[in-house]
């Protein structure tokens, strides 16, 4: 008998922001997560950053980007992401609510997906200070300066 392959090793970047109870120690904590999702590892994190919500209410965010090494199926570690947000006391009452933890899928290797549950790369990253400057940092490959200097003008923090 023989093993089935091994799936390949693919190149995610995940978003992380909270602004409800102490948002610091929760993006800490969610990094430090993120490396312990089965087949997958931890490679990159940014700096913290502090940045006013867009869209919603509430205190600022604290946001940081992580770059992982993932055998998972990209369905798979948008489930694995979901139930982190779960155990760190994630409510979703209405669109762009104030939250303890928000785990955003932003880049799955080059892939291009339209699933009902996962747009990947994530549509409204480029708009956003908040995911652009830390990807960034970790990924400079994977912003571009035209991009950065869409969002110039929103309000953030490296912490």
């Amino acid at each position: 008998m023989h093993a089935a392959p091994e799936a390949p090793c693919v190149r995610a970047y995940v978003a992380l922001g909270a602004n409800l109870g102490d948002a610091q120690a929760a993006v800490v904590r969610a990094l430090a997560d993120l490396g312990g999702l089965p087949q997958t590892r931890l490679v990159a994190r940014s700096s913290l950053y502090r940045s006013a919500p867009i869209d919603a209410g509430g205190p600022d965010f604290i946001n940081a980007v992580a770059g992982l090494e993932t055998q998972l199926a990209p369905l798979d570690l948008l489930d694995e992401l979901q139930r982190l947000e779960l155990e760190a006391g994630r409510e979703r009452p209405y669109r762009n609510a104030p939250r303890t933890l928000d785990l955003d899928l932003l880049l799955y290797g080059d892939a291009r997906i339209g699933e009902p549950r996962l747009v990947v790369p994530h549509p409204r990253m480029h708009e956003r200070a908040f995911v652009l400057l830390p990807l960034a940092e970790i990924a400079p490959e994977r912003v571009d300066a035209a991009q950065l200097a869409t969002v110039v003008g929103q309000a953030i923090q490296r912490l």
